[in-house]
């Protein structure tokens, strides 16, 4: 496919002063025999593509784009922007699933790219039916904590201007002894010119009196329509918050200076204090102890099930990993989890839990777990080796301490303060009006040699919402839709970067994703277009812009 619209590229790396590497797919030299498609010329293969430049106050690579901005409230704004647009070379094509090893079954491959090697040897079989393969190199950018590279191969067959005669071509590639799927090549996140659908909250705190802060519903076990939230809190817009995970939010978590979900360990977040008027992106960690008979542990988690490490990075014990891996769940046999009365109903099963007051006094001893919390007060629940550790240590009438600590990157205490909001996605993307992706540390690129989820979520187009503040000190709160195509296919998490530092981001970090990106005014409801066919998602959490 021609690459389009490269001096949007160029401009966008002329407002970063940085190298930008272009993400995406390259087509590899086909095999003696032939692997190029029917009257296609063969490509080469090149490098991956760089462009830089001195820094430009101008965000060049967002003019001319059709825009129309609406103030919400003095002092807020919302701003829609229309990015790129169709054209020819915006077509669908078959994706063949390839095996993990090279002599894997080809009928129940399930992976998105492999080694040269197994790429060439699928693309091969896939030839022997009949088909016309290219084999295609993935090319991951360079980020903060992670060298350009590449990231895999793929196998493809066709190009179709309509996604039914893709669907078509998938059956037959199906029916000869395949797996794979159907893709818009739009959206594979290296097509500069692709069109994106760009909203835009900007809160100026030297006008608006209010406060931008963090809700959720009725309790954190349990999620909500961002609609229904700003309904019943009297918000005039917002957006979706973090990710969830078992119907809670995941990540570490403080609302008002309440430490409400555990931390994925060194994961990007975001500290609002001030009503908003302060934002800081950031690494977190954070440390929760309890001290019982005169021994102290550590908690593994808070408000989350016991054993369920959604995203991994947890204090120890996780399996398979310890280390922050997006989107995976990790597992601990033997854990101690605290929860708020925050949570609402809390997990039952066996193993043991204790009920403190507010003071910390043992009210009760449960050799099962799913006591409610009282008014105040708090539960810790044991799984594993920690049930007997938790038995033989808490008696009736004893009192508890339950001890926290949130570090930033430096290791730095952070004061949880009434006034602090930390929600912890990721990954970051600005850090002092320079993009710095941390994506590895952020466990967006997958241990291992299976690189699916890495291609899929970081690399490919996706829906993106983001929040982040600009050198005027306006508050950011950004969505572009995604996985529409033709309308706006999405940004990868690189594309991402750019967008935040052209729209004059100095501070920027990812928050949810996907299908759950969403943003909405009172005055116009949903002003987005969320990716589900069912619309807005129930949210584990939002952000939310008050009078």
């Amino acid at each position: 496919m021609q690459r389009k619209s490269l001096s949007i590229l160029a401009a966008a790396a002329a407002v970063m002063g940085a190298a930008v590497v272009v993400p995406g797919a390259e087509a590899s030299p086909p095999p003696v025999s032939g692997s190029a498609e029917a009257g296609a010329a063969p490509a080469s293969p090149a490098a991956p593509t760089a462009v830089s430049g001195a820094r430009s106050a101008t965000p060049s690579w967002l003019l001319g784009a059709a825009s129309e901005t609406t103030t919400v409230r003095p002092g807020v704004t919302l701003t829609s922007m229309s990015l790129g647009k169709r054209d020819a070379d915006d077509q669908w094509t078959v994706h063949v699933y390839l095996p993990a090893t090279v002599d894997g079954p080809l009928k129940s491959a399930g992976t998105a790219l492999g080694s040269k090697a197994i790429a060439d040897r699928v693309a091969d079989a896939v030839r022997d039916r009949g088909f016309a393969p290219r084999v295609e190199r993935v090319v991951i950018p360079a980020y903060a904590d992670r060298p350009a590279g590449t990231l895999g191969w793929t196998v493809r067959v066709g190009r179709y201007a309509a996604e039914a005669d893709a669907a078509a071509a998938l059956s037959q590639v199906r029916a000869a002894g395949f797996a794979g799927g159907t893709r818009y090549i739009a959206q594979d996140g290296n097509d500069l010119g692709a069109p994106q659908k760009v909203h835009v909250l900007r809160v100026d705190f030297r006008t608006f009196e209010g406060t931008v802060g963090t809700d959720f519903g009725p309790a954190l076990n349990g999620t909500e329509k961002l609609t229904d939230l700003m309904a019943a809190t009297g918000a005039i817009a917002g957006v979706n918050g973090q990710w969830f995970y078992n119907n809670a939010p995941g990540g570490l978590y403080v609302k008002d200076g309440k430490l409400l979900g555990s931390a994925t360990q060194g994961r990007g977040g975001v500290k609002i204090t001030r009503g908003g008027r302060s934002v800081d992106v950031d690494a977190f960690t954070a440390h929760v102890t309890l001290r019982a008979g005169g021994e102290t542990v550590e908690i593994d988690g808070v408000n989350r099930v016991p054993g369920d490490v959604w995203n991994c990075g947890g204090v120890g014990g996780d399996l398979p990993t310890e280390r922050p891996q997006h989107d995976l769940r990790c597992t601990d046999s033997s854990e101690l989890v605290r929860f708020t009365p925050e949570f609402g109903r809390t997990p039952t099963g066996a193993g043991a839990e204790v009920v403190l007051d507010a003071t910390g006094r043992v009210t009760a001893v449960n050799t099962s777990r799913g006591a409610a919390v009282p008014a105040g007060g708090s539960t810790v629940q044991a799984i594993g080796d920690r049930a007997g550790w938790l038995l033989e240590h808490a008696t009736v009438g004893t009192r508890l301490t339950v001890t926290e600590r949130v570090e930033d990157g430096r290791g730095r205490r952070v004061a949880l303060t009434p006034d602090t909001t930390i929600l912890q996605v990721g990954p970051t993307l600005v850090r002092d009006g320079r993009v710095s992706v941390n994506a590895a540390a952020d466990g967006l690129i997958r241990e291992g040699t299976d690189q699916t989820f890495t291609y899929n979520w970081t690399v490919r187009g996706n829906p993106r919402s983001m929040i982040g503040v600009d050198g005027q000190g306006r508050m950011m709160l950004v969505v572009v839709d995604g996985r529409q195509a033709g309308y706006s296919e999405g940004l990868g998490i690189a594309r991402t970067a750019e967008l935040m530092r052209a729209l004059g981001a100095r501070e920027a970090m990812n928050l949810d994703g996907g299908g759950s990106s969403v943003m909405a005014t009172a005055g116009s409801g949903i002003v987005n277009r969320p990716s589900d066919a069912a619309g807005q998602r129930s949210l584990g959490n939002v952000l939310l812009v008050r009078p």
